[in-house]
């Protein structure tokens, strides 16, 4: 019995009991990516990877599964189904992508659901061995990469810090040197002069590993003429 198990679950053939078996795996698989993500924060859970993996699974089954049963399409490919998961998946990725004005998140995400669309189709094929092992291996990247890039101060963030002053501004310079002084590098600014109400905006777009001492960081652009209003956050404000 156990063995009529064994070898319908390993057979290249699509059958009943094999084609469960490959779906509750890669439903296995897909959660524990989504786990990890959930972890995080992020909207893409669970549910989501789960539902992927097992997606992908099924089309990567029925595309084995009609040229094994419909021998009279000669030029029938295993293979076509199952290749536009990989770029059909594109969307969901899109999607896990929150875009901002300045910033753009879940990129990771993206490249996980990207992956484990790719384990759905692995596990549906019958590599087991290697569904788990890739499973494992992103995994590994989540979290454990992640701890390394803390440790050696790898992980940037991207931000907005928006100063707002009295008077029309003429010389920028002493905002960037108070904003670099604290271990914060500028990748781009942008600048409205209202002449009406006598004041200036500036944007700076920044990148830092996330250990600035914002306080200190304020106390420095307050110290240059007493600013209207100092802001961090994650979108563009002109």
């Amino acid at each position: 019995m156990l063995q009529s198990i064994y070898n319908n679950i390993i057979s290249p053939d699509v059958n009943l009991v094999g084609a469960v078996a490959k779906l509750v795996l890669s439903l296995v698989l897909g959660a524990i990516i989504g786990m990890e993500r959930r972890r995080k924060g992020q909207i893409a859970g669970l549910r989501t990877f789960a539902l992927i993996s097992m997606g992908a699974t099924l089309a990567m089954l029925i595309s084995i599964y009609i040229p094994q049963e419909y021998m009279g399409l000669k030029n029938g490919d295993p293979g076509r189904i199952a290749a536009q998961v990989v770029s059909g998946v594109g969307f969901l990725g899109a999607g896990a992508i929150i875009q901002m004005k300045g910033s753009v998140r879940g990129l990771t995400t993206a490249a996980g659901i990207w992956m484990a669309a790719c384990i759905g189709l692995a596990v549906g094929a019958g590599m087991y061995l290697i569904s788990i092992i890739a499973t494992l291996l992103i995994i590994f990247i989540l979290v454990n990469i992640e701890r390394i890039e803390v440790r050696h101060n790898f992980l940037w963030e991207s931000k907005i810090i928006r100063v707002k002053m009295r008077g029309i501004l003429d010389d920028i310079q002493p905002l960037r040197e108070a904003i670099t002084s604290n271990d914060v590098h500028i990748s781009d600014e942008f600048m409205k002069f209202d002449y009406v109400e006598a004041y200036t905006i500036v944007n700076f777009m920044v990148r830092s590993t996330g250990k600035v001492n914002v306080p200190d960081l304020f106390n420095k652009i307050k110290q240059l003429g007493n600013p209207m209003s100092i802001t961090i956050t994650n979108e563009m404000n002109m």
